[in-house]
Parts: C-alpha cells; sequence; structure tokens
C-alpha cells in the first residue's frame, strides 16, 4: 500500500552508546550496552538463511566454515577491528563466530541479499543556506534489524574520536570522525567477489582515516572481499563516491557542489564488471529521482535533505522505502534509519526508521 500523506509522528529516538579504551574494550562495551540487540541480531541472520536454504543452500554451520575462510585477511590487516569483534561478543555473551558471520554475512551469501534501496547525497558550502557541508543517507536493511539500531559515540585510545550508527553485532561505519570526515556506505554488486576482507571491515577502518588520502587507501586495501560504494565527505567541501569492487576501484568528484549515489556503479569501467545489471533497476529510478531533487534547490538546508529522505515517488521503489511482504526473504527491505550529518557542526541527525514518519534526533560528536 502507498504512504499516505498523513504523517504518523513517533518520538522514540536511537539509543546512543559513549564507548572508550582499546579496541577490545570498545567492542565489550558495545556489547554489553546492547546485549538483547546484539543476541537479537544474531538470531535474525540466522533466521534469514533458514528461510532462504532452497535458495543458498548455507546452514549456519556452514556460514560460520565460510566466515574463518574471511577473517584472516581482516586479522592481518585490521587485527584492531577483529578486536572489536570478539569484544562485541564477549559484552553480549555471544559466540564469537556468531559476531563473525554477521559482519562477513555479504560475502558468505555471496551477495544473494540484494537489498537495493539505500540512498546516499551530499552538498557542499556552495550548496547550502548555511555555508555548511551536508550528508543525507537513508539505511535501507532487512526490516527485523531495525529495533536493533543505535549510535556509538567512540574514542579510541589510539585513533580518532568517531560517531556512527550500527545495529546489532554489526562493526560501526555509517559516521563522521573527529578530523571532519563522514561516510556512508552503499552496497554494489561486483562481479569479482573473492575471499578476503570482508566490506564491514574495510568501512570501520575509514573512520579511524585523518585525511581524504587516507580514507580511501582504506577504501581500496588489498585482499578486500568487494566492496562497497563510499559517499565520502570533508569539512572542507570535498565530495567523492568512491566505486569500489574486489580488484578495482573508480573515484567520482562532484558535480557543481553535490553528489548522489544509490546500488549501482556509475564509472563506465565498473559498470563493465556490475553483476546482473538488470537487477538494479529500481536503483537507477531512485538515483535519478534523488538527484532531479537535489539539483532542483539551489541552497539547501537540513529540512530540504530531509524531505528527499522522504519522498515516496515511484514507489515501491522510492526513497523512503518501506516493507512490502515478499515471499523472498533475500528481497525483504525498508528505511531502517535515515542519517542527516552535518559535516561543518560534527553532528549527526538520525531518524529510527522510515523519516516520514519518525522525528530526527541530534547527536553530537565531542572531540
Amino acid at each position: 500500500m502507498m504512504p499516505t500523506n498523513e504523517k504518523i509522528i513517533c518520538n522514540r529516538q536511537l539509543p546512543l552508546v559513549e564507548v572508550s579504551g582499546s579496541h577490545r574494550e570498545m567492542g565489550r562495551q558495545m556489547g554489553e550496552a546492547r546485549r538483547e540487540q546484539v543476541k537479537h541480531g544474531v538470531e535474525n541472520a540466522r533466521q534469514l538463511l533458514t528461510d532462504a536454504f532452497e535458495q543458498l543452500q548455507l546452514t549456519w554451520e556452514g556460514a560460520v566454515i565460510q566466515s574463518h575462510k574471511y577473517m584472516p585477511f581482516a586479522e592481518e590487516r585490521y587485527p584492531q577491528y577483529v578486536e572489536e569483534m570478539w569484544g562485541i561478543a564477549e559484552g553480549a555473551d555471544v559466540a564469537y563466530d556468531d559476531v563473525a558471520v554477521v559482519n562477513a554475512m555479504e560475502a558468505v551469501t555471496t551477495d544473494a541479499l540484494h537489498l537495493t534501496k539505500c540512498t546516499s547525497m551530499a552538498v557542499n558550502q556552495n550548496r547550502t543556506v548555511n555555508g555548511h557541508v551536508l550528508v543525507a543517507h537513508n539505511e535501507d536493511w532487512v526490516p527485523e534489524d531495525e529495533p536493533d539500531a543505535f549510535m556509538v559515540h567512540a574514542r579510541p585510545v589510539d585513533e580518532l574520536p568517531f560517531l556512527a550508527m550500527t545495529y546489532g553485532g554489526l562493526l560501526p561505519n555509517i559516521g563522521i570522525n573527529a578530523a571532519g570526515i563522514a561516510q556512508c556506505c552503499d552496497t554494489v554488486y561486483p562481479n569479482d567477489i573473492r575471499i578476503g576482507i570482508p566490506r564491514t571491515v574495510v568501512a570501520r577502518a575509514v573512520l579511524a582515516a585523518e585525511n581524504l588520502s587516507q580514507a580511501i587507501r582504506h577504501m581500496v586495501a588489498p585482499h578486500r572481499a568487494a566492496g562497497y560504494n563510499h559517499l565520502l565527505a570533508h569539512e572542507s567541501g570535498e565530495l567523492y563516491d568512491v566505486e569500489v569492487s574486489a580488484r578495482r576501484f573508480a573515484l567520482i568528484n562532484s558535480e557543481d557542489g553535490y553528489i548522489v549515489h544509490t546500488n549501482h556503479y556509475l564509472d563506465y569501467q565498473m559498470t563493465l564488471i556490475e553483476d546482473e545489471p538488470d537487477e538494479l533497476i529500481s536503483s537507477r529510478v531512485r538515483f535519478f529521482r534523488a538527484t532531479n531533487l537535489v539539483k532542483q534547490t539551489l541552497h539547501h538546508t537540513q529540512q530540504s535533505l530531509q524531505d528527499i529522505q522522504r519522498d515516496h515517488v515511484n514507489f515501491e521503489g522510492s526513497i523512503c522505502n518501506h516493507l512490502i511482504e515478499d515471499d523472498n526473504p533475500l528481497d525483504r527491505e525498508k528505511t531502517i534509519t535515515a542519517l542527516l550529518m552535518d559535516v561543518t557542526d560534527h553532528q549527526i541527525h538520525a531518524a529510527w526508521g522510515n523519516p516520514c514518519n519518525n522525528v530526527y534526533t541530534t547527536f553530537q560528536l565531542n572531540a
């Protein structure tokens, strides 16, 4: 059913978890604070594999075996983030293998999860009323994970502080750090995937970057399993899309002070390795819709970008994504959070669930 124009405003706000210390300690603090949600996330993932067994032929035990192939690459390159996963498992009183599967889920299912409705947008200081750099992201994922979403404010002993959204036992990766670097991640579908560093680990590393070059080097780390599209914004106003696969990447600069991305490749060389592009029609339509809306406003505000995040044109493939029942468990998705990041002020305004009927709450990064 098409969403109506009548708004049902929910006042709930994402829980905030503050963590600090070593990576193991931060993971343990996240796990302890969100113990039931981590367990729920693991059970959701188990159930997903059970429901999709006919298509994937993959049991949970098989997924654990598969994750054991990927994690050694993460341990070699980014042992600190594997430590965070161990901490999450200890704090939530779940098996480390379960947390590893959740963080390698896209890899172990070889991208059968064709969830194709995330939308990311950014405008720099030349395209905003107050001269701020703004980034908007609708996180679309399986609806069962929505109750497990939360914000984390982290102060690692050996890296920059950051503020990010995550859910369940996933490593945080969509957020902003104290160097004024913001990141959104959109799933893309290359056909050159391989065993290597899971995408969530690579994306977590970006939150530690002290400059844009360092951030991009993390995105294209050697021996990565595949890649996201990383929409990258800096408080200086620099905006990039970094489209990544297992063996290739493309760097796309902003045009006229804005940039938009969804779930398909834009760079021509990257389109050559896109897996089943005909499955990504909704991503292409949504990209043009979001681009047109961004271009219509010469100088944006937080409100104008939030209005785009609430857009229902082209429903069921709209920017604001509502759950439509589907017999295929691999295709069920909705907008579980909407984030509006003020990169200049180091703030994240977050709506928990569909932004059309949930209020935005402000979270501040304090270095």
